[in-house]
């Protein structure tokens, strides 16, 4: 990840990269993606398109050329709105991962909504909140502390 505060927020000068047969769906998949890198306070340095999903990414023009920016520094980050875009699978796009960090950069996918919560996750925050309220000196000062 870019060297940010904690939380990968900063102006960190970003990539964002789609790849789709249709228009439309190029055009959605970098609203999403600029969107994603916007929240992070991320700058999108410029947007890279390919048109065919089934070519390998070493012969797609567009992923040259932002390969390229990455290597001479232009963008530190590539985000894409989905795995599918550059990966087959999540271990693919893992390793891939690897390959842009060696060049000196980040590679994310543009998740949508919070991350997901496990069971039962509101009942154990609960029971943390209760029990750090009834250590807190002023407790007699928080609602609902004993």
């Amino acid at each position: 990840m870019p060297n940010t505060p904690l939380g990968g927020v900063g102006h960190v000068p970003v990539a964002v990269y789609s790849c789709a047969s249709s228009t439309y769906a190029v055009r959605e998949a970098e609203r999403r993606a600029r969107h994603y890198a916007d929240a992070r306070h991320w700058h999108v340095a410029g947007a890279w398109t390919d048109r065919d999903p089934s070519a390998p990414l070493r012969s797609r023009l567009g992923w040259q050329a932002m390969t390229g920016a990455l290597s001479s520094g232009l963008v530190r980050g590539v985000v894409v709105v989905a795995i599918s875009h550059v990966a087959l699978d999540a271990a693919q796009f893992a390793a891939l991962g690897v390959l842009v960090r060696d060049r000196g950069g980040f590679l994310v996918e543009a998740t949508t909504g919070p991350p997901p919560r496990t069971p039962g996750q509101p009942e154990h925050r609960r029971t943390l909140f209760e029990g750090a309220a009834r250590r807190f000196p002023y407790g007699h000062l928080a609602p609902g502390a004993s």
